[in-house]
């Protein structure tokens, strides 16, 4: 899926990832830390070869198994919102290729990654050791019932839309702790924003109209659904 041996300063990506990072800053995100993210972790890395000429794009892009990458500018809307530090464990649901994976890692402490494909996982597994980032487990599981064993976490973001927000997910979230998962139907959904301030947990909808693959799983959508 993809060439462990390019590297984060190839010279043919340089100027397009400085595009993409110009777009992500347009778009309205202009937190210095989150766009550094995106210059420090290489997208390419994460994508199959055939659309390396498009790694750059602020678009989402295929990786198979009927799986697409999250458009890069909602990424860093994702982390700007959500605001992981060095302190934050963090939950993600949906490893796909691995990229969101690597901007968490080198924002937080420690990311614990869930994903439903084994493929993906092994895939994203081999670029994030490939650099360096070692404070990353990743299991092949439900994400809609979380990773119970390492909760609660200062951080959960879910990169599928669910038909709710999963009660599992809202148990294991910290004190303090916000979640970002799209909530809708199969075909649209609304950016929804959780948060638990002791024993109370708040939801807000911060974005509409937004599109993802559907939340497989106990707490989601059923593959025949």
């Amino acid at each position: 899926m993809v060439d462990p041996g390019s590297g984060a300063d190839d010279p043919r990506f340089v100027a397009p990832r400085r595009r993409l990072i110009e777009e992500i800053r347009e778009s309205g995100v202009e937190d210095l830390d989150v766009l550094q993210l995106f210059e420090r972790v290489p997208r390419h890395r994460f994508l199959p070869e055939g659309v390396w000429s498009r790694a750059y794009e602020d678009t989402p892009l295929p990786i198979g198994f009927g799986q697409t990458t999250t458009q890069p500018s909602l990424l860093a809307y994702f982390l700007a919102i959500l605001k992981p530090g060095p302190g934050d464990q963090v939950l993600e649901i949906g490893t796909g290729s691995g990229f969101l994976t690597a901007l968490l890692a080198r924002a937080a402490g420690r990311v614990y990654s869930v994903e439903r494909v084994r493929h993906l996982s092994a895939s994203a597994r081999q670029v994030l050791d490939s650099l360096g980032l070692r404070n990353v487990a990743l299991m092949v599981g439900d994400g809609t019932i979380g990773w119970r064993k390492y909760a609660p976490y200062e951080v959960i973001v879910v990169s599928a839309g669910s038909p709710r927000v999963p009660p599992a997910l809202t148990d294991q979230l910290a004190d303090g702790g916000r979640m970002l998962i799209p909530v809708g139907d199969r075909n649209e959904q609304g950016l929804v924003l959780v948060r638990r301030d002791g024993g109370a947990v708040s939801e807000e909808t911060i974005a509409e109209e937004c599109v993802f693959v559907p939340l497989l799983g106990r707490f989601g959508w059923t593959d025949d659904a």
